[in-house]
């Protein structure tokens, strides 16, 4: 499996870039995963249905099974939040795993940049970034920078810099 990130202040775009970036990777010949770290608590059942009831009764895990898919919740119940690695390693083996969120992680990472969040960006400080995906010209970036809007060169950074699990969660050493 090999792993990038897409990292990027809130309302940058990252999920609706990944709406479409999926797609194309699968018409490429990639199985694809994602991994999406959220900020708060969140809720994939609904109150009052059996697996809602099931969590809120103590359950640590709540497996629910169908025809078409299952799902496994895990409540920390106030164990540490797991880290990267830790959440990768319950993933079922893919080509390529596209992380939204860990904006702070060692993992190659391409940023979503939108003027109007007028939000600084992340590349300077952070050495993971590869790319830069755009809605406006960056042209003192240190690293290739792409219209936010073009799905193929993004994928084809994607494809470029994406790397083995075994290696993307270890820092680059300083050049």
């Amino acid at each position: 499996m090999r792993l990038i990130g897409l990292a990027g202040w809130s309302g940058a775009g990252k999920t609706t870039l990944l709406e479409k970036l999926i797609p194309e990777l699968i018409a490429r010949g990639l199985s694809v995963s994602t991994l999406k770290h959220a900020h708060h608590a969140f809720d994939l059942d609904t109150p009052g249905k059996d697996s809602w009831v099931h969590r809120q009764a103590g359950a640590r895990e709540v497996l629910i099974a169908s025809s078409r898919r299952f799902a496994l919740m895990h409540e920390l119940r106030g164990a540490p939040e797991p880290d990267l690695a830790e959440l990768l390693a319950k993933l079922s083996p893919v080509d390529l795993v596209l992380v939204e969120g860990f904006k702070r992680g060692p993992h190659p990472k391409i940023e979503i940049f939108r003027a109007a969040n007028a939000k600084p960006l992340l590349q300077p400080q952070d050495p993971a970034i590869r790319a830069i995906a755009s809605d406006t010209a960056l042209p003192d970036a240190r690293v290739p920078v792409v219209d936010l809007d073009d799905v193929g060169a993004i994928a084809n950074i994607v494809l470029a810099e994406a790397k083995p699990l075994s290696s993307a969660l270890s820092p680059e050493p300083a050049h």
